[in-house]
């Protein structure tokens, strides 16, 4: 991620050929002919066996055999759509992911094993959708082959004529290729002369100059279908997205309540018992020694500070009351104020989010700090908070040595992942030397 936001790089020819020139001999060109020579084939055995075993199927319906026979046409055509990614793949460099797997309904009254997966196919949309790209990208391949194979052996053929002029005369029993002639021969126009012969090849260079770009429009098609059809429905992959959110969540909660459980049993649990024990002395040296009695009283009552002063650092690590009460800007003032460098907090909100975000961004604000304060060797700092088209936007900046990365399984990174399990982003802009802004978006839901 953090990729994305660093210095561009732009990658140029070093002939210095212009692109246009270069595009016909590149291999980008030669893999899209190809894989629209391809697609005629695939096409003509997809479209066939779709509507053959969709006809059988819709045809024995009157019987049983019909839903058998049309959950093996859906099958067929999710295997087919197989091969289409790999081909796109490898042709296209279209990657596209896997769709969502046939999900057979659990095991209660008969509705498991065949029948089950016959009832799971036909409710598929994804299945249903493999049949569509059959229909469909057929009038598409036979469109895409004669276009790009007329246009590619037209061109080079043109573009060779001077080459290959010789032999017509030779072999045709004719100057050159014949333009126009009527029946009876009298009326022949040949393109034979060494000028005509130039233009011809002139021509053919155009042809062969734009085919390149043709196949990339026929291909941009193709691109469309196989991923818009033969690729995970955008319902799937936002599922798979808030499973892989509420993954985030779960994990970050237990580590929570870990970190929590670890405060306490360390700290405050320690002091306390601790506490219990000189207090216990203290009781019975009362009696006997009262003034070692007092001193070991004044020592419990610090004790107990610290223990008071830890438990509210603790509260103030799961919520602050001043988030509550007050809102962010306060609460952020008061974050700023515990930084080991100055920090200018500015704020500019017309009202609260929902208390959630509010949480959200109070610790994302939290855990930057501590990264300033920790890694940055800044001089200075500022947060700035404001609203922009329903979004919260946080930025951290500072003037530290620069270097922040999202890559890694900790840090940055899983403050990232925080952020998006609620779709918020996290845009780390660091190059070496500084500055260094951290800008975090998330929701409004206010």
């Amino acid at each position: 991620m953090a990729s994305a936001y660093g210095p561009e790089t732009r990658v140029e020819s070093r002939s210095g050929v212009p692109a246009v020139l270069r595009a016909p001999f590149e291999g980008r060109a030669w893999r899209e002919f190809l894989y629209l020579l391809l697609s005629l084939p695939m096409a003509v055995v997809s479209f066939t066996y779709a509507i053959a075993m969709l006809s059988l199927g819709v045809g024995l319906l009157i019987t049983f055999l019909g839903i058998p026979v049309l959950g093996v046409a859906l099958a067929g055509c999710r295997g087919l759509g197989v091969v289409e990614r790999v081909r796109a793949r490898a042709l296209l460099r279209l990657d596209v992911a896997e769709p969502e797997p046939v999900r057979v309904a659990s095991r209660k009254k008969g509705s498991g094993g065949v029948v089950g997966w016959v009832v799971a196919l036909l409710k598929s949309g994804t299945s249903w959708r493999h049949v569509l790209y059959a229909i469909l990208h057929f009038p598409w391949a036979i469109f895409g082959f004669v276009v790009s194979v007329t246009l590619w052996t037209l061109g080079w053929t043109m573009l060779t004529y001077p080459l290959w002029k010789w032999t017509l005369p030779e072999y045709g029993d004719q100057p050159g290729i014949q333009l126009y002639g009527n029946e009876d021969g009298t009326e022949n126009i040949y393109l034979e002369t060494p000028l005509e012969a130039a233009l011809t090849s002139a021509c053919g260079a155009l042809l062969v100059l734009a085919s390149p770009w043709l196949f990339r429009g026929l291909t941009a098609v193709d691109r469309l279908l196989v991923s818009g059809l033969l690729g995970p429905s955008r319902l799937a992959t936002r599922v798979w997205e808030l499973e892989s959110d509420r993954g985030t969540v779960v994990d970050t909660a237990a580590a929570d309540l870990r970190r929590i459980e670890r405060d306490l049993h360390d700290g405050a649990q320690a002091r306390l018992v601790a506490l219990a024990m000189d207090l216990g002395l203290a009781k019975e040296k009362l009696l006997e020694d009262p003034e070692a009695a007092a001193r070991m009283v004044d020592d419990a009552h610090g004790e107990v500070k610290l223990a008071l002063q830890e438990l509210r650092d603790l509260a103030r690590g799961i919520h602050p009351a001043i988030l509550t009460d007050r809102g962010l800007g306060p609460a952020l003032s008061a974050v700023a104020a515990r930084c080991t460098v100055p920090v200018h907090v500015m704020v500019d909100l017309p009202e609260r989010p929902a208390p959630a975000i509010e949480g959200i961004a109070y610790f994302t604000v939290s855990e930057l700090l501590q990264n300033v304060s920790k890694h940055s060797r800044a001089h200075r700092a500022t947060i700035d908070v404001w609203r922009a088209e329903g979004r919260l936007m946080l930025q951290v900046t500072d003037d530290g040595v620069g270097g922040a990365v999202l890559s890694g399984g900790a840090g940055l990174a899983g403050l990232a992942e925080r952020l998006d399990a609620v779709d918020g982003i996290l845009v780390v802009d660091s190059p070496p030397g500084g500055p260094t802004a951290i800008t975090a978006e998330l929701p409004w839901r206010g």
